[in-house]
């Protein structure tokens, strides 16, 4: 079952906090000029959630889909952002990326023209399923991937990309999406099993555990 209620998923506390600061702050390590951060028009929680963080902070107005809000993002950063400069784009409600990720992340975008994005290899057995519910066949998974989050990519290629999505009313789900069509092949990076999308509610107590765990190894590997 998919969180109901209305306080959106990204403001539901956790570990202490609220799942959107535990992603800032991890989204903090990188030293960028900038985080923006898409705002829904009605929000009212924003003002009481805001951490305090090294980067400084812009907020939006998010669009209708995906690739609107992010493209109101990038027009929010178009004061900071030179044309070249790496944009990470990531979801509010992925609050466990790890630091070691991201940083294998900027490496492979610094040296792919058509950017990079965090993604697991498929583990499982996947079906391909029909309008009743019956498995119909068995899809071969050696080369599937599940996209995660961030995904990077240089500023004006990424702004282009959307805009060239958004013009031709194609729906996009990721960023990486918009930048294939446009005959780019973005760089795959594996990224850790517990960066997970907070998206049902026995999701927030596994990201608990995963950023009890995270903390206790960088106690280990400080001490």
């Amino acid at each position: 079952m998919r969180f109901g209620g209305s306080r959106p998923k990204q403001y539901l506390p956790l570990a202490g906090t609220t799942v959107i600061v535990q992603t800032l702050r991890r989204l903090d390590c990188l030293g960028a000029r900038a985080i923006a951060v898409g705002l829904a028009p009605d929000d009212s929680y924003w003002a009481d959630a805001q951490p305090a963080l090294a980067t400084p902070l812009v907020t939006y107005t998010g669009g209708a889909e995906r690739a609107l809000t992010v493209l109101n993002g990038l027009a929010a950063l178009k004061g900071e952002a030179a044309s070249n400069d790496l944009v990470f784009v990531h979801d509010a409600a992925r609050p466990c990326v790890r630091e070691a990720d991201l940083r294998r992340l900027y490496e492979a975008a610094l040296d792919s023209a058509d950017g990079a994005l965090l993604a697991r290899p498929v583990a499982d057995t996947v079906k391909r399923g029909d309008a009743k519910g019956e498995a119909v066949a068995t899809v071969d998974r050696r080369d599937l991937w599940l996209a995660q989050t961030p995904q990077v990519f240089r500023f004006e290629r990424l702004y282009a990309a959307l805009a060239a999505t958004v013009a031709a009313q194609e729906l996009v789900t990721d960023e990486a999406g918009a930048i294939e069509r446009l005959g780019g092949r973005p760089r795959l990076v594996a990224c850790s099993h517990d960066n997970i999308k907070i998206t049902m509610p026995e999701d927030l107590a596994l990201a608990e555990i995963y950023l009890a765990q995270q903390d206790s190894e960088r106690m280990t590997t400080c001490g």
